[in-house]
């Protein structure tokens, strides 16, 4: 393939649309509420709360084609966007806008995006899980690096970075992908569990009204682990599922379990040996009855198990010079649960934990790749937008094809958002012109009829 020489470039046709994805998705999120959520829920004060459901709407809509900073909101007001769409907003406008937020009113949009996933759900089934399947609520906190001395709330976190802290509760469960059920952005030196009884308890209840009725397992890292993580998992008619820290009441019921109770797992170089019916591995799992935060009253004591999976230490620091066949080190990994799941699939289900780094990942590859203002509100609620962004983006992939449904929010962006169109009239009708032999045109055109209805044919 090779360019040709005789092209030149004018940028003048009023005509053209990078982005006609943008109408069914925003068909849908208008079929699920989001202008009258933001209409009567979010009253942002002075001439810059003006319009709140257009100009969150107009945010939505950028971050929806790939928007990570103000600026890219311009995105919105190309060729013939304001007849498609409506006229967007400047992005000036946006900016001014997000900057008059106060907590109060970050906390207005946190319910909109709660019942806007709600809707969502109601118009994309499948979006969540349902039915009585078994759901998690994974919690998980990341830091988002900034630059500069300007942006309030920066401090170094946990990993020595300088920024901001996002906390996530990510919901999933069943076939459905990973949406996210409730977002709090915090200062930067904050710690990881500080707030997570809250969110849990905001997520849960998210959760049941988007229709999850079945049992919903709390799951979490060893900075989570923590009585008040437990108590709100309780409180919310959830289980728990937590990584323990080491600590010196733990150790001593882990050397508490006998020898023949450990059992070996499918682990990286493991060995099925079909004569013993069993895995010869370097991980082992074993479990053991506990009882944790005894130090607290009695009444808030929590019984449930250890579930315990050692790892041989295989580096020579960790193993004497010629012991290897006498001398075994073992690294432990702790989980506090009372989860009713046999133990290996109850550790197993824990491990599965790691998919809200995979909705971490897509929000730094998308709206949350920059926090684009020096007031922490204006970022805070910068956030909350994004998070309903990444929820739209996951039911135009379920609305799409059962391939999209699980698929990044970069591959949909570019797939069914990110469409090239002309426009036209016809009886008084506008018109899309789509490319010719688009690849993923069946997925558009199954987005299209379920969130805007049947295409209209026109005669040439």
């Amino acid at each position: 393939m090779q360019v040709s020489h005789k092209v030149s470039v004018v940028f003048d046709e009023a005509n053209l649309v990078s982005s006609a994805g943008l109408v069914p998705a925003l068909g849908l999120a208008r079929r699920a509420g989001l202008h009258d959520l933001l209409t009567g829920r979010v009253s942002v004060p002075g001439p810059a709360g003006a319009n709140v459901a257009v100009k969150v709407t107009s945010l939505v809509a950028a971050m929806l084609a790939g928007a990570d900073c103000i600026e890219d909101t311009g995105v919105l007001r190309h060729g013939g966007m304001g007849r498609l769409l409506g006229d967007g907003r400047a992005a000036t406008t946006l900016g001014t806008h997000l900057r008059a937020y106060r907590f109060g009113h970050v906390r207005q949009l946190d319910a909109v995006a709660a019942r806007f996933l709600n809707g969502l759900a109601g118009q994309a089934p499948g979006l969540v899980a349902g039915g009585g399947q078994r759901c998690f609520v994974d919690v998980d906190d990341t830091m988002r690096e900034t630059h500069g001395y300007a942006k309030q709330g920066v401090a170094y976190g946990y990993c020595k970075v300088k920024g901001l802290n996002a906390q996530l509760a990510v919901l999933s469960g069943g076939s459905a992908a990973p949406v996210i059920a409730g977002v709090r952005l915090r200062r930067g030196n904050i710690a990881s569990a500080h707030g997570a009884a809250r969110l849990v308890g905001d997520a849960l209840a998210t959760a049941r009204r988007a229709g999850v009725c079945g049992q919903v397992t709390v799951r979490a890292d060893s900075a989570y682990y923590g009585h008040a993580l437990v108590a709100a998992a309780g409180k919310g008619g959830a289980l728990f599922s937590v990584t323990a820290r080491m600590d010196p009441q733990i150790a001593r019921a882990i050397a508490a379990i006998d020898e023949a109770a450990w059992v070996g797992i499918k682990y990286p170089q493991a060995i099925f040996d079909e004569q013993q019916q069993r895995w010869i591995s370097d991980a082992q799992v074993a479990e053991v009855p506990y009882t944790a935060f005894t130090s607290r009253r009695k009444a808030e004591h929590v019984t449930g198990r250890l579930i315990v999976r050692r790892v041989k230490r295989l580096g020579p620091e960790h193993v004497p010079a010629g012991q290897g066949e006498l001398f075994t080190a073992w690294r432990h990994h702790v989980v506090f649960t009372n989860s009713q799941q046999p133990m290996l699939a109850a550790e197993a289900e824990h491990r599965d934990h790691a998919i809200v780094e995979q909705v971490i990942a897509d929000l730094k590859d998308g709206p949350l790749a920059h926090l684009p203002s020096g007031v922490f509100t204006a970022n805070a609620a910068w956030t909350v937008i994004a998070t309903m962004a990444f929820n739209l983006t996951r039911a135009v992939g379920v609305l799409a094809s059962t391939r999209h449904a699980r698929a990044r929010g970069a591959t949909i962006r570019r797939q069914l958002i990110n469409l090239p169109a002309r426009i036209a009239r016809s009886a008084r009708r506008i018109r899309l012109h789509l490319p010719q032999h688009w690849p993923w045109q069946e997925p558009f055109t199954r987005l299209y009829t379920a969130a805007c209805g049947p295409p209209v044919a026109v005669a040439d």
